[in-house]
């Protein structure tokens, strides 16, 4: 049998044709397919809006850097993550607090965050970075309430969770990434994930100004809208004779900078790439939650399993997790066997770099005992029926021999 990695990209012939498309047209970047993704991806999660951006780490600094995070700003988010949810914050010189993870569900514990908050004067933080790990939606409706009383804003890291959703109070389907709750959604298109496009990102808001402001940052901070202009049309053109200007209008050349933005753009055969993988994102899903209902139904009262992703309503599944004793020893044996598991995540708190801070082990023990457990196994649309009895038969074979 071939290797079974814990994830991979799914490119088919239209995906193929699409990019070939893109290739052969006028434009390599800032071309017609990056608005035409844009609009497609806000429809799909029911956002007024998205940007779309090189990648997802950089999506979430410009979330930090339209947000207005500045040097020593406190801003709340989960261990339990990819590095960037936190590193973000403190690309914008603030300052990364991170809260325990609820330890049945794996997300940032409201709970915790609360405390931090109530057990602080107030104006202490600025904003909270809650993340959809693996593909389960955050509350968001409840950090909102909770926000709101603090004064925060919110940033929904919802790079594993597109098509994903959580039950809102009123029993409503509240889809990642939506606007409803948080103030900015990011995504990432790294292969691994529910729609690839080598590398990219996409950040959608409910929000105009913000989304403006996106607009700006994306492009070094350059804008080309006439009314926005601050500099005059004399200067524009060249001259500060008025009498011999024969125009009213700026230039088509002209353009300002008008802050210090980034080059996060994102080119036209990587969106073609995203809109034609957006087609089928939903099938994706379909198969993923068969995986892992599969998975859940493998595993369900055995012994060595002391938890697992499960089987939750409106989850996208990323990733699946199963807890376990012994999880070297397992990771291990999988590979002896080509199947190439993967460990989400190392707590971000205990890496070097946050730990220059102050942060120890013991300040997280939630995320810590999840860290000393956790496996995430093969979960991709294209892994077949025996491939993964294959996965589910080597690890009983592990703790059962």
């Amino acid at each position: 049998m071939e290797a079974i990695p814990y994830g991979r990209q799914y490119i088919t012939d239209e995906d193929i044709l699409a990019v070939t498309e893109a290739l052969k047209s006028d434009y390599l970047t800032q071309g017609p397919r990056i608005a035409e993704f844009e609009e497609a991806f806000a429809k799909y999660v029911g956002a007024k809006y998205a940007v779309a951006i090189s990648n997802g780490t950089a999506a979430l600094h410009l979330c930090a850097l339209a947000l207005n995070v500045q040097e020593g700003d406190k801003v709340i988010t989960t261990p339990i993550t990819f590095a960037a949810s936190a590193n973000c914050v403190r690309y914008c010189g603030g300052e990364v607090v991170f809260a325990d993870i609820d330890p049945e569900t794996y997300l940032l514990d409201i709970n915790k965050v609360r405390e931090l908050l109530e057990s602080s004067p107030n104006g202490s933080y600025k904003g909270i970075v809650p993340v959809d790990f693996a593909g389960r939606a955050v509350d968001l409706e409840a950090f909102r309430q909770l926000a709101d009383e603090y004064d925060l804003w919110i940033i929904e890291d919802a790079c594993h969770a597109p098509g994903g959703y959580f039950m809102d109070s009123e029993g409503a389907k509240q889809f990642c990434g939506n606007g409803n709750f948080a103030d900015l959604a990011i995504f990432s298109f790294h292969p691994v994930k529910h729609i690839a496009s080598g590398e990219g990102g996409m950040i959608t808001t409910n929000d105009k100004d913000l989304y403006e402001k996106l607009l700006k940052l994306r492009t070094h901070g350059i804008t080309k809208n006439e009314s926005e202009y601050k500099n005059s049309i004399e200067f524009a053109v060249g001259t500060t004779q008025s009498s011999k200007l024969n125009t009213q209008n700026y230039p088509d050349w002209y353009m300002e900078m008008q802050e210090l933005g980034y080059n996060y753009r994102i080119t036209d055969f990587q969106c073609a790439l995203g809109s034609s993988q957006l087609k089928r994102a939903d099938e994706g899903i379909e198969r993923r939650r068969e995986i892992a209902a599969t998975y859940k139904k493998a595993f369900e009262g055995k012994e060595f399993i002391k938890g697992q992703s499960g089987i939750v309503e409106g989850h996208a599944y990323h990733l699946y997790v199963i807890e376990v004793e012994n999880r070297l020893g397992l990771y291990n044996y999988l590979r002896e066997h080509d199947i190439y598991a993967q460990i989400h995540y190392i707590p971000c708190h205990l890496m070097p770099y946050y730990r220059q801070f102050g942060w120890k082990e013991g300040d997280m023990p939630n995320a810590e005992n999840y860290y000393k457990h956790c496996i995430s196994l093969p979960m991709y649309p294209t892994l077949t029926d025996v491939q993964q009895k294959f996965v589910i038969k080597t690890i009983n074979a592990f703790y059962e021999s």
